[in-house]
């Protein structure tokens, strides 16, 4: 056996209860401190408590907690306030927010990992499609629900989309697509970044109102626009190039393969098409986060998994691609890229 990390029993322990940590984050956001942080400035335990609700009891250790974690930071005087990174990733005011996933995680994903011993041996999702159904009808015909999920979709991608922007030559091309784009996170930063590019988004149409009004929001509805469609059941559109991120990870081998033959029919000749995830290392060893996700598409999902840069390059070429190459774009994330 090669590559064996050795690690103390304090870390086993650490590693064992990390779910502490989170769920006081989840609850951190659930409650808004953050935004309030944001809008009020530096106040103590007693302000805090009182503006949100919390009991006498759990206030100190809550708030003492998450300056241990350094999600806050506190002042000589006892007064707490947010750091440089929560003021601006975290407070739902700002564009820059990213706690959309986050307010899923903690509404949807943490009940559900509970469950994750049970998926591990019946290979079923343990989400709404625990007793059958299909989870996107599930989630989008509850308003209150797909708006969560959207939110989280921008929260996961917001920062790939702005790698994306300046890690691909979109000088050389006019039109792209954003297949599953959600609220349109990333047509908006690529877009906004380069004006000689109109954009699409693609998705389900109960997405339509809120990507329309998320793209009016960043003042690009004049270049970036909604087309309605089922991916499976519709053609994707045809534009120089076409995006999928978060996409393949949802699905079986086959329909992975299927949705990447039905992108290399779309594109004109020297289109390019962009897939981007957590792709797992080839060696399957360092990218912590893109294993997660994979256990965490088994939870949420009937067949899909994440993969490794070299799978994708394979599954590519095998549709047609030529040129299939991977690179990385920001924290776990990677981006294959490959030609018609």
């Amino acid at each position: 056996m090669t590559n064996v990390t050795i690690i103390s029993p304090e870390r086993i322990l650490q590693l064992g209860t990390a779910f502490w940590a989170s769920k006081t984050l989840l609850s951190a956001i659930e409650i808004g401190l953050f935004s309030e942080l944001a809008a009020a400035g530096p106040l103590d335990a007693d302000a805090l408590g009182r503006r949100l609700g919390l009991h006498e009891r759990s206030v100190r250790d809550f708030l003492d907690a998450l300056v241990s974690v350094g999600m806050l930071q506190r002042g000589e005087q006892g007064a707490y306030a947010n750091t440089p990174e929560t003021e601006l990733y975290l407070d739902a005011r700002k564009p820059s927010y990213i706690g959309g996933i986050l307010e899923m995680a903690n509404r949807r994903l943490y009940p559900f990992w509970g469950h994750l011993t049970e998926a591990l041996r019946t290979g079923r999702p343990q989400n709404e499609a625990r007793d059958g159904g299909d989870l996107f009808a599930a989630v989008y015909a509850d308003r209150a629900n797909l708006e969560v999920f959207l939110r989280a979709m921008t929260g996961v991608s917001l920062m790939t989309g702005r790698a994306l922007s300046t890690a691909f030559p979109w000088e050389r091309y006019g039109t792209f697509a954003d297949i599953g784009c959600a609220q349109g996170a990333v047509p908006v930063e690529i877009a906004r970044d380069h004006p000689n590019l109109l954009g699409y988004g693609f998705d389900l149409p109960a997405v339509g109102p809120v990507f329309d009004r998320y793209v009016a929001q960043n003042r690009l509805s004049h270049r970036v626009s909604f087309i309605a469609g089922d991916f499976f059941k519709e053609s994707l559109p045809e534009v120089d190039v076409l995006i999928m991120g978060h996409i393949l990870h949802d699905w079986s081998l086959e329909e992975k393969k299927l949705l990447l033959a039905k992108a290399h029919a779309a594109l004109p000749p020297g289109g390019s098409l962009i897939v981007y995830d957590a792709m797992i290392d080839d060696e399957r060893r360092q990218n912590t986060f893109g294993l997660l996700m994979s256990l965490n598409m088994l939870i949420e999902t009937p067949a899909g998994f994440d993969y490794t840069g070299a799978d994708c390059i394979g599954w590519m070429r095998e549709a047609g691609f030529r040129e299939v190459r991977v690179e990385p774009l920001q924290g776990p994330y990677s981006m294959a890229v490959g030609v018609k």
